[in-house]
Parts: structure tokens; C-alpha cells; sequence
């Protein structure tokens, strides 16, 4: 099977790649560095079966050329980030509106099939937990630059699942939760990574609010599992599914996990949502 991952020098795209070459399959990646990292794909650099290209998903000819040898799409491109939404949430829009359209309009053209990986971040508002794909999305006022990825999220959403009632394309939605593991970076903004940085480096762990709030977090390597097994099932088509993990954590406990784990002397600051968004 030939596949092509957009957004594949990532923290999940990467370890997707390395799942799918593990089974056997022909790997394509495509990826402008913008949040990725080529040392995350570095030890795939010379598998027979694995290519990539460092470009942009806009690069349209490119982009008609590599959906055209695949059978599968995954899309993982995007802006990400707390840090990175917030500083730039013009970015923020235009790169995962301008991603997505590009990928589903190519798509349509024979038919690929296209997993749209969305976040739970587009259920906003929302308190009652746990979440399910039909609820409602509660969003956030417009002058809130934090809520530009959500809502643009969101829209890719109603995309996928307009081309797969108007044009046929077989596509599916994935609202992926908190994941963590090897390769994650915090440097937009990712709370284990960061809270690790900091306990390992003697710094504050900075906890924001009063650290009561609850999340949960998967592992990378159970959410790509996860998503080769949803793609590829028959009645997943024009569907959204929510995935991660349920086993709840509040952010106080785990900085206080990590600063045990670590051995750390770092005290635990607790810091006003607003020295994180605007």
C-alpha cells in the first residue's frame, strides 16, 4: 500500500510513517519544517520504502503528483500549538483552511481516500465530559485569538464531510485528544514537554489556572495504531471519531508527577491564564 502523509516530519506524523514501513508499505512524507523537524525522520532517511519531500501542501502541481501514486491520505499538516495559535493566528487559519482544500480538492479528483486528523479543541467551550462526536461545538468570541485553531479545525471538518456527500471522497475525521511521547517538542507550547524542560533544568514548572483542570493523554504509539486501523475500516467513511485516552489527570498532579519522575528541585508556580492567552 502507498501512502502519503502530510505534515509527516511531526511528532505524530513521524511516528506514523515508522509504523506503516514496520507493516510493509510505501511511504511518502511532506513537510515545510514550519513545526516538524527532519531529525524526526532522520533514521527513516534510508529505507527503500520511504520518501520525502521538504515543501509546502500548497505546492499544488506537487501535491497532484504525490496524491495521484498514493491510495491513502493522511493529513496531519497544520498549525499547532498554544504559542504558536496565539502569536499567529492568521497563519493559524490560512495554513489549515489553505492544507485542507488542497488535499480534499486533488482527492476528489479519483477518489483517494483521506483521514483528516482534527482536535479536540473544536468542542471549545463545552464542560460536559465525556465528549461525543455529535455535540455540539461551543466556540469562543472572535477577538480570542486562542479559538483561530479551533475554529479553523472545525471548518476543515465541515470540508471533509462535504466532499464525501457532494463529491464522493471517501474521507474521515479523527478529533485527536492530548498525545504525547518520544519526539514531542514544547516549543509550541506542550504541556509534558515543557513541564519536563523545566523540571530537568531547575526553572519554575509553570502550571496555568489553578492547575485543577482535567486531561487526559495517549500515547503516540496507541493513537497511530489507532488511526491506521479507523482509515482503513470500510464504515469509517463520512464519519468523525474522537480518539484518545480516558484516563483523566489533573495539570497540578502532573507537574507533580513529572518533578517526582525527575528527581527536580523546581517549585510548582501556578500562573494567570493570561500570560497565556490574549
Amino acid at each position: 500500500m502507498k501512502i502519503l502523509i502530510t505534515g509527516g516530519a511531526g511528532f505524530i506524523g513521524s511516528h506514523l510513517a515508522e509504523r506503516h514501513l514496520e507493516r510493509g508499505d510505501e511511504i511518502c512524507v511532506i513537510d515545510d519544517l514550519s513545526t516538524g523537524s527532519i531529525q524526526n525522520i532522520q533514521h527513516l532517511k534510508g529505507h527503500p520504502n520511504f520518501n520525502y519531500y521538504i515543501d509546502d501542501v500548497t505546492h499544488y502541481r506537487l501535491m497532484a503528483e504525490l496524491i495521484d501514486q498514493c491510495d491513502i491520505v493522511y493529513h496531519l499538516a497544520a498549525a499547532v500549538g498554544v504559542r504558536l495559535i496565539v502569536e499567529s493566528p492568521v497563519r493559524t487559519i490560512e495554513t489549515n483552511l489553505r492544507c485542507t482544500e488542497v488535499v480534499l480538492n486533488l482527492a476528489a479528483k479519483k477518489r483517494k481516500r483521506v483521514l483528516i486528523t482534527s482536535t479536540s479543541e473544536v468542542y471549545g467551550k463545552r464542560e460536559h465530559v465525556p465528549f461525543k462526536e455529535t455535540d455540539d461545538l461551543l466556540m469562543g468570541p472572535p477577538d480570542k485569538g486562542r479559538w483561530s485553531y479551533a475554529c479553523s479545525k472545525a471548518i476543515d471538518e465541515f470540508l471533509a464531510l462535504a466532499y464525501w456527500r457532494e463529491k464522493e471522497v471517501p474521507a474521515v475525521v479523527l478529533r485527536l485528544f492530548n498525545t504525547v511521547g518520544p519526539r514531542q517538542t514544547g516549543r509550541y507550547g506542550m504541556v509534558i514537554p515543557n513541564f519536563v524542560r523545566q523540571a530537568l533544568s531547575g526553572q519554575s514548572i509553570t502550571v496555568y489556572g489553578n492547575g485543577s483542570q482535567r486531561r487526559c493523554f495517549a500515547h503516540v504509539s496507541d493513537v497511530v495504531g489507532a488511526m491506521i486501523q479507523i482509515v482503513q475500516h470500510p464504515s469509517a467513511v463520512g464519519n468523525v471519531y474522537n480518539l484518545g485516552s480516558n484516563q483523566e489527570v489533573t495539570i497540578l498532579e502532573l507537574a507533580e508527577r513529572v518533578k517526582q519522575l525527575t528527581a527536580s528541585d523546581s517549585p510548582i508556580v501556578l500562573v494567570s491564564y493570561d500570560k497565556a492567552y490574549e
